[in-house]
């Protein structure tokens, strides 16, 4: 059974997290231009702060949530885009003070959400851990963009353990993305954690299996580093492909990053 308190403990740390970084830049370093074409660090802030609002309102407010699942069934392309720039448009303090504010209520809504609770989406309802774990899951990735942007590193966290089970669940969606068929081989994986522990997750009998650092493993999988520049290695041709087409988020595939985008890592390490 997941445990929700320590699952939103682990939400409300990489949130914070990521605030404590964006609270020591200066007003340029907003404008930058992040790994993702045509986003900077105050379009990938918007886009946090946009689907913690979302999904507040989806816990909170029906009718609401009912408008925006309107708009954006009338604009399923840039729906996401044109509700987001408002926030983008914020001065950086109040666009990082307004997602600290969403986020925190967000976290609150989950806590206080029923057992069983199924929470309303753009896709199918989602329970509220699987919600909190998505949630996390984009604040990584994205905060993994900013990172990028300033040329920093993070410290690697058992927090990537919540990121490694939404890659294995949303592995058929993958292929979906990209108008290819299910694959029907399991594939399992074997994982050094940032603790020098083990994860094993997947089929224990699954023939193929990919192996090696964990944060490497979820770089591949929210598309923020191509496989070529990881030291991942993969047995079976569908672990393989997997690694190539794997995404841990709804919507289409984006662009991904492309061999020697940036320098082979080190297991669990800097570069």
């Amino acid at each position: 059974m997941v445990d929700t308190h320590a699952l939103l403990a682990d939400l409300r740390a990489e949130q914070e997290e990521l605030a404590a970084l964006l609270d020591g830049l200066d007003a340029a370093d907003w404008t930058r231009a992040t790994p993702s074409p045509g986003w900077s660090i105050a379009d990938q802030v918007a886009h946090l702060a946009f689907f913690d609002r979302s999904a507040l309102t989806a816990l909170t407010d029906a009718d609401g949530f009912a408008k925006m699942i309107e708009a954006a069934l009338a604009d399923p392309e840039g729906y996401v885009d044109t509700a987001a720039a408002p926030l983008a448009a914020l001065a950086p303090a109040d666009l990082l003070a307004e997602w600290r504010r969403v986020s925190a209520a967000l976290r609150e809504a989950l806590a206080e959400a029923p057992p069983g609770t199924r929470v309303p989406w753009f896709g199918p309802p989602m329970s509220v851990p699987s919600k909190a774990t998505a949630r996390l899951m984009e604040t990584w990735a994205h905060g993994q963009d900013v990172v990028d942007t300033l040329g920093l590193t993070r410290t690697p966290t058992g927090r990537l353990r919540h990121i490694v089970h939404i890659a294995l669940r949303a592995r058929p969606y993958s292929y979906f993305a990209h108008g290819l068929p299910t694959p029907e081989a399991a594939v399992r994986v074997e994982l050094t954690a940032p603790d020098g522990g083990l994860w094993r997750m997947g089929p224990d009998d699954a023939a193929d299996a990919v192996r090696g650092d964990a944060e490497e493993f979820c770089l591949v999988l929210t598309r923020r580093r191509h496989v070529a520049d990881t030291s991942l290695t993969t047995e079976g041709a569908a672990a393989r492909e997997w690694l190539e087409v794997g995404q841990t988020y709804a919507g289409g595939p984006g662009e991904g990053r492309q061999p020697g985008q940036f320098p082979a890592r080190t297991p669990n390490g800097r570069g």
